[in-house]
């Protein structure tokens, strides 16, 4: 099964994780850039009620194409107990028939999202196979 791992990190606790697990995965990785990256103001003051809101914000495109690959995971930050926006620009673009598993990284290791994602990820036709807080 072929494994990509997708990321997101604004403070870089997501991207250690991330590049440890590809490693041990043996999978390819591609990193989510923001196209503007924001501010710690704007992340923050701006960032968080979007997360809330499941809003999404502008992203580059990914170095490497979804649709190659079997299973998905993605890392993300919690923004107020939610991904941050531009996670949710990925998520809104995940193809269909992908197993698709979520990690949620936060200093509390809680996260309030896995219906709201789970119900994106399978309205895209893929499945939600895993989900996990991870405190970083």
């Amino acid at each position: 099964m072929k494994t990509l791992i997708i990321y997101y990190s604004y403070t870089g606790h997501s991207k250690i994780i991330a590049e440890g697990l590809a490693a041990a995965e043996s999978a390819d990785i591609a990193e989510i850039k923001d196209v503007k990256r924001p501010g710690k103001l704007k992340a923050y003051l701006l960032g968080c009620p979007g997360a809330i809101r499941g809003k999404s914000w502008p992203m580059e495109a990914l170095d490497k194409d979804m649709s190659s690959y079997d299973r998905l995971i993605l890392l993300a930050p919690v923004w107020a107990g939610n991904p941050a926006p531009v996670v949710n620009s990925v998520l809104s673009q995940i193809p269909a028939d992908k197993t698709v598993e979520i990690k949620m990284i936060s200093g509390s290791g809680k996260s309030d999202c896995k219906e709201r994602i789970e119900k994106i990820i399978e309205n895209n036709g893929s499945k939600l196979t895993d989900f996990e807080d991870i405190k970083a």
